[in-house]
């Protein structure tokens, strides 16, 4: 794994706990917005 594949890995799990806290608060809009940035990001990992 480069370094680059290790910074864009990191994002995707942040995104992803993101995604987990702001659902479970009831921001449901902003888990999506968060939810779709991180599989922006994930099509990085490749």
């Amino acid at each position: 794994m480069t370094l680059a594949q290790g910074s864009w890995l990191t994002f995707v799990i942040i995104c992803v706990l993101a995604v987990v806290l702001l659902s479970v608060a009831g921001y449901a809009g902003y888990a999506i917005v968060i939810g779709a940035v991180g599989l922006a990001a994930a099509v990085n990992l490749t």
